[in-house]
């Protein structure tokens, strides 16, 4: 057996640990270690004090040993696998906790740290299980509340994870915490929650840029769009060169029309789709020569997979008969389909629960500048509990996979690369009144966009009263002429609509008394492809 140091020869070793004294520690340890080199607890507590000086790879040397030495020591595993974490050496780290708890099974911040190294893995069912099994034996584990809530906020499980966001503050006031949960009652459409959260993570870190950034756009949904821009410029102060500020303000002014002043915010950014929104304040601004160049660039770089772009490229294409070399979708009025759902016939049962549910979810509405007279519902419906919304959802899925099959023999880019993964990433109900219209549009954040009708107004005898019009021109384009195809569909309720999302489509206004009630979505890649 081992030599080990007596306590009275590890008694000033702890009370160095005590007071923090961690040179203290490493020098007397270090000068015990040459007398006893195998032994664990000396090891472990200058492995320790080593971690804490941030020597990294001389404590791992140090822990390795001592785990290797006492192998039926839980703590000295699970000490092991927290530096191993730190160093980004997580499969060994999950090796480590796995080793501890087939030791102390019952030990939650074991359960914890494994779910750590589980979620660094990707491993993400591993880690809910691991959370849940620590949050088991140890309801106030905030850590783990926060860490499982940021998972299933990942898979779209809104209300569970705004549950244990919130679980966690009770215990912990955090303002990453409050941060995420912002983010989450954001994607549920609680608006006023959102920024009320976002506001309480400032209140704990009045220097957190990427909160004031993200409250900018809260309170941009919300109509408060001069609170919106200070929020903003509050994020650049503290962040000068933050991306997401400088885009997101570059957005609204963009929204504004103020496109001069837009322009420098999104070439600060070189975030996303900044340098197609470029190419539209150019075009829009006259600046053909400016435009013609750098689209020339974009269409040389690659790949083609920018709806904005390709409504700028088309659209120049036509304008100035010359070629739209830009392959996303040159010919987009062809990809149109006109369906139906036969689950949504008349007073069908999740038609009604649809209607139900979008009037008594507590859904905040937003602002939307190109909606008159009606309004129009933030976070993404298809995300939220509701089983009428995560139904209607499923159905649309099954009709997309139709759509690409029906295209299966195009050679654009919108059907050949068309998103494996079918994650629509941004889904909303509009509803409008008499007088009710949505002004011409594109969906620059999309691939295929689309809409379900759930109610549609009788008895208007204007032409096309009410439906959905579709053009290669809109948005108020600069024009060389007026020679512009278009299509109206006819739509009915329980009808749909699929169109590329580089598409002008607006709703043409409607006299009756009837509400229009529609659920639009876009499903989007997991990466556009668009480069810096």
């Amino acid at each position: 057996m081992a030599a080990t140091p007596s306590n009275t020869q590890m008694q000033p070793l702890y009370a160095a640990w005590q007071r923090r004294d961690l040179g203290a520690v490493v020098s007397l340890g270090s000068i015990l270690l040459m007398r006893f080199p195998d032994a664990p607890a000396l090891l472990n507590l200058l492995g320790a004090a080593q971690a804490s000086l941030g020597r990294r790879e001389e404590a791992a040397k140090l822990l390795e040993r001592a785990a290797r030495l006492s192998p039926e020591s839980a703590e000295t595993h699970g000490n092991y696998g927290n530096l191993l974490l730190q160093l980004g050496r997580y499969q060994e780290a999950l090796e480590c906790f796995l080793k501890a708890l087939a030791l102390r099974p019952t030990l939650a911040e074991l359960h914890f740290n494994a779910g750590v190294a589980f979620a660094a893995l990707e491993q993400t069912d591993q880690a809910i299980k691991a959370y849940r099994y620590a949050l088991d034996l140890k309801p106030e584990l905030a850590p783990a509340s926060a860490r499982l809530a940021a998972l299933l906020q990942a898979r779209g499980e809104l209300a569970e994870a705004i549950r244990l966001y919130k679980d966690a503050l009770t215990r912990q006031p955090d303002p990453l915490t409050w941060f995420n949960l912002a983010t989450a009652q954001r994607n549920a459409g609680l608006m006023l929650d959102s920024i009320n959260s976002y506001r309480q993570a400032l209140a704990l870190r009045p220097d957190y840029a990427e909160a004031h950034s993200n409250l900018g756009e809260a309170l941009r949904d919300h109509g408060d769009i001069d609170a919106a821009i200070a929020s903003y410029k509050a994020a650049l102060a503290i962040a000068p060169e933050l991306p997401q500020a400088h885009y997101s303000l570059g957005v609204l002014l963009y929204d504004l029309g103020r496109l001069d002043q837009a322009i420098p915010h999104f070439e600060a950014s070189r975030h996303d789709d900044w340098h197609d929104r470029v190419l539209y304040c150019l075009y829009k601004t006259g600046r053909i020569d400016d435009f013609r160049r750098q689209l020339e660039a974009r269409i040389a770089a690659g790949p083609h997979h920018a709806p904005l772009l390709a409504t700028l490229s088309a659209h120049h294409a036509a304008n100035y008969g010359v070629e739209d070399r830009y392959t996303f979708c040159p010919n987009p009025l062809d990809f149109v389909h006109h369906g139906h759902f036969d689950a949504l016939d008349g007073d069908s049962l999740l038609r009604r629960a649809l209607l139900a549910d979008i009037t008594r979810a507590a859904i905040v509405e937003r602002d939307q500048g190109r909606l008159h007279f009606g309004v129009q519902s933030s976070g993404n419906l298809f995300r939220r509990p509701e089983d009428s919304f995560r139904q209607l959802g499923e159905l649309i899925k099954a009709e997309l996979r139709r759509y690409r099959q029906r295209f299966a023999d195009s050679p654009c880019r919108l059907i050949a690369d068309f998103p494996e993964e079918l994650d629509i990433s941004s889904s909303w109900y509009v509803k409008m009144r008499k007088g009710g219209h949505l002004d011409s549009h594109i969906h620059e954040g999309g691939w295929v966009s689309g809409v379900v009708y759930l109610a549609i107004p009788q008895g208007d005898p204007s032409p096309g009263a009410g439906n959905i019009e579709f053009s290669t021109n809109g948005d108020n384009y600069p024009v060389q002429h007026h020679d512009w195809p278009t299509k109206v569909l006819d739509v009915k309720v329980g009808d749909l609509a699929f169109f590329p999302s580089s598409l002008f489509h607006r709703t043409i206004p409607f006299d009756s008394q009837e509400e229009r009630i529609c659920i639009a979505f876009d499903l989007k890649p997991a990466s556009s492809g668009n480069p810096a």
